[in-house]
């Protein structure tokens, strides 16, 4: 798990403000001279066009690692009047407010990769990975592709949500937690979550719930699903007690993963797996109840193909419930052509 620093991006002051705390968190992560200033100029050219163009500006950013190399995301979001033309938009001299139009160039130029979605009238997303050092281009693509929002709720200092992850070539596990209620109680339930799902990682969702309720006895109890996508069956297994939704989606449909009612570490009527078909190519979503129950991804022309962080960070900025914590985690199977 890995925290991320949310930062509202509402008038000039904070843009710089954002640049400031961007580049600290790029020093620990250990970039050099040269890449903290490319850091620098991404996101400010991002704040400031949260400040320009967007309302309800947020900029998310989060600590990252690929390849054991240290890197920054940077997640920009935002429900202002969006843009018709993204590739238009993004080349150096366009502009629809009077600026040199340099803004989404230089991001796209200076950025290891971005990834942008926006709808007219809807808003924009703007996602930008930054890296301490190149990425090596030789090495195999990762299985899976993952995507995160993890926040607390307003007023709250520590986020009572938690989730984990276990990947490799063959299988890969992901866990949710929502701990009961929200602050450092909630927390400390989530995070004795993800310290079980880890030390039993071999062992399969069930049994790693049934442990999870042994040892968090202790604790106010949470809601914890735990999925497993095994790349060589095609098919993924899942287990979840509390309200912890789950969704597989990929380009014909969808289904829903279902959990029992309960509280891991309390109340536990019935810890069950599932097994389903896996669909080359599809997204696994899971959410606690800080998010609400009603989007739909359809909705939202061809966010379904962009990137996890994309599709976690639209979804957060449409269904956020405001009184309680929340947790969008989003992967999907990376296909070689």
């Amino acid at each position: 798990m890995r925290e991320t620093l949310a930062l509202p991006i509402l008038e000039p002051s904070q843009a710089g403000e954002a640049r400031r705390s961007a580049i600290a968190l790029a020093s620990r992560l250990g970039f050099n001279e040269t890449e903290r200033g490319k850091v620098a100029i991404v996101v400010t050219e991002i704040a400031n066009n949260l400040v320009r163009h967007g309302r309800d500006g947020l900029l998310l950013l989060q600590a990252i690692e690929k390849y054991n190399i240290h890197g920054l995301e940077v997640l920009a979001l935002d429900k202002g009047p969006g843009m018709d033309n993204i590739s238009e938009c993004i080349h150096d001299g366009f502009s629809t407010a009077g600026s040199p139009g340099n803004g989404l160039g230089a991001i796209s130029r200076l950025s290891g990769f971005v990834d942008i979605h926006s709808i007219r009238d809807v808003g924009t997303a703007i996602l930008s990975h930054l890296w301490a050092t190149p990425l090596p281009t030789s090495l195999a693509l990762d299985k899976l592709e993952l995507g995160v929002v993890c926040l607390p709720k307003a007023g709250e200092e520590v986020c009572g949500d938690a989730w984990a992850c276990k990947i490799s070539q063959e299988r890969s596990l992901l866990l949710v937690a929502d701990g009961l209620g929200h602050g450092p109680l909630a927390a400390q339930a989530a995070t004795e979550a993800v310290r079980v799902f880890h030390e039993n990682s071999h062992r399969s969702p069930q049994e790693i719930i049934e442990a999870a309720h042994g040892a968090l006895r202790s604790t106010r109890g949470a809601a914890v699903a735990i999925a497993e996508v095994n790349f060589e069956h095609q098919s993924v297994r899942f287990a979840g007690v509390g309200n912890i939704a789950a969704t597989v989606l990929w380009s014909e449909g969808s289904y829903r993963l279902v959990s029992y009612n309960g509280i891991v570490g309390h109340e536990v009527r019935k810890i069950q797996e599932f097994t389903h078909q896996w669909h080359p190519g599809a997204l696994l979503l899971l959410h606690s109840d800080g998010l609400g129950t009603q989007w739909r991804l359809e909705r939202y022309p061809g966010l379904i193909h962009k990137h996890p962080s994309l599709i976690a960070g639209v979804l957060y900025r449409d269904f956020y419930r405001s009184r309680d914590d929340v947790t969008v985690l989003v992967v999907r199977e990376n296909v070689s052509p």
